[in-house]
């Protein structure tokens, strides 16, 4: 599947070149395919590790097939997702939904004693892709009782942190506009 995945980027049309150039695709940490539009044509989501020497985050790729079935870049969102392909758990990943939404995940869960897990919801809306819902779970390995459970609507503002309703006010918040510290901040894991 990656390696078709792969061979797909490498015949990417020129609006991708002249983005950011032609992607590299070690550079490619994880990738999707699903029907975000809801058009009934399979749709593309990327998650692409920064250049070589790069200390910004990965970057989203978000494409559409358009009419004549070819995928053209909908949204470039450079330096979005933490995580890192070469340690062991700390790898980002992008997942398709039944729903026609994208799940973003990042984590740590190997360095330090704080782990934790962060999911992205990201629909596709007005035309333009939105963070839908916001989960985080963290624990603390020195203390098991410092955990985090959140998972948050953010078009509604309705949740839950550690089994407790939350409510915040609902939002439409674009996907290249989204700072993780907005969920982090309702949750109360700041």
């Amino acid at each position: 599947m990656r390696s078709v995945l792969l061979a797909a980027c490498l015949l990417l049309p020129p609006p991708l070149a002249l983005a950011e150039g032609a992607i590299d695709p070690a550079r490619i940490v994880s990738a999707a395919t699903g029907d975000w539009n809801k058009d009934d044509a399979s749709d593309l989501v990327l998650l692409v590790a920064p250049t070589e020497g790069g200390d910004e985050d990965n970057a989203v790729y978000l494409y559409l097939t358009n009419d004549v079935g070819r995928l053209v870049l909908k949204s470039l969102i450079p330096g979005k997702v933490w995580g890192h392909f070469d340690f062991y758990g700390q790898a980002p990943s992008v997942n398709a939904l039944p729903n026609g939404s994208i799940e973003i995940t990042s984590h740590n869960d190997a360095i330090g004693r704080d782990r934790w897990e962060q999911k992205l919801t990201v629909a596709y809306r007005g035309s333009e892709f939105v963070v839908a819902g916001y989960t985080y779970s963290s624990y603390d390995t020195l203390n098991l009782d410092n955990t985090t459970q959140c998972d948050f609507n953010v078009l509604s503002g309705k949740g839950t942190a550690n089994a407790k309703p939350i409510r915040a006010k609902g939002a439409t918040v674009l996907l290249k506009d989204w700072s993780d510290e907005i969920g982090q901040r309702v949750c109360g894991a700041e």
